[in-house]
Order: C-alpha cells, then structure tokens, then sequence
C-alpha cells in the first residue's frame, strides 16, 4: 500500500474507537511495555497523545516511567523548521496544546538527543519491517536521524502491521519494535 492509502485508512479506523476502547487498548500496550529489555535504560523519550486524533494515550506509560524513577523527555514541534525540541518533564513543567492541539511543554530544562536511550514513537501505521507512517510531515524521522547509534525505537499503535509500505525513503528511520495490544513485534535487533 501507498504511504497516503494507509494513512487515509488507518484514520479512519481510529476514528472508530471509542473513548473506552483506546484507554483499554492503551493500557494493554503499556503493560507490554514491560516485558521489552529497556528497563536498564535512563533517558526515555515519550511523545504527549494528541487526543483529538485518537491516539494511543501515552499517559499510562508515563506513569510506568515516572513509578521506575526514569528521566522522561518529552517533545516540543518546531513547524517553521520542521524539527523538535526536547524538554526534560519536571512537577514543574507547565504543558499547553499548541495550534494542532499537540500537548508540549512551554519551556524547561532542554535536553540534547544525543543523551535520550530509548524513544517511543507516534504512528499511524507500520509494516512487517518496522517502516512506519506517521502524519507525514517527517518530524520523527528528522530527530531520530539525530539522535546517537543504538537508540532504542519503539512505535505504538492500536492495530497489527500491514505487509508492506511502499514508498520508504533513505530519509525514513525504521523502528526497532512496536507494541500492539496484543503483542510486541521486534524488527532486525
């Protein structure tokens, strides 16, 4: 399939989701967290849901983050360069919606990428290969080309992969695994 098929589809099974079913869904892929062998790692790096788009509400896995006393990183988009900044999340942090209703912190303590260990990644969809499509604007794929070798890159999404996206790009940065709810799919490590 086409990157703006599968995009176009996998919207529009989100949007049948209902409020119960995403917490119930995100809960599970939370709890399959961990099992992943990430526990030694530091720096997690861990995007806010953006909820009006039915994505997989990350809050659970925060709470895991935060119950094991790990430093959480949390993104701030940067749309006139198409790049992001990283901000470390303290009680401190104030978090406001921005224009696309994407929740980021307003300011903190910036943290360079090169530190972050582990990141959990928004999409809408990946295949068998751990190819993923996003929204389509590259944000993620610009700051993970950035981040150190051996980052560890973890999608979540509510549905199994496709076969195979067409399309993929030198610029597109695979992941390396992605839960489900059901299970945890692991990619070339």
């Amino acid at each position: 399939m086409q990157k703006s098929e599968i995009r176009k589809h996998f919207k529009a099974l989100r949007l049948e989701l209902s409020e119960n079913e995403i917490e119930e869904k995100s809960l599970q892929i939370a709890n399959w967290s961990l099992e992943l062998p990430i526990w030694d790692y530091r720096f997690f790096h861990i995007f806010l849901s953006i909820a009006e788009q039915k994505e997989v509400d990350t809050e659970f896995l925060l709470h895991i983050l935060q119950g094991k006393d790990r430093e959480v990183v949390i993104p701030k988009t940067e749309h006139e360069t198409g790049s992001m900044r990283h901000y470390l999340l303290t009680d401190q942090t104030v978090i406001k919606k921005n224009r696309w209703n994407i929740p980021e912190p307003q300011d903190g303590i910036e943290i360079d990428t090169k530190k972050l260990d582990v990141v959990f990644v928004p999409l809408l969809a990946f295949d068998k290969k751990g190819h993923r499509v996003g929204y389509g604007k590259g944000f993620y794929d610009k700051f993970l080309s950035n981040c150190k070798p051996g980052i560890v890159k973890i999608g979540l999404s509510f549905f199994e992969p496709v076969n195979e996206i067409k399309e993929i790009f030198s610029s597109d940065v695979p992941l390396d695994y992605c839960i489900t709810p059901q299970k945890i799919y692991e990619f070339g490590t």
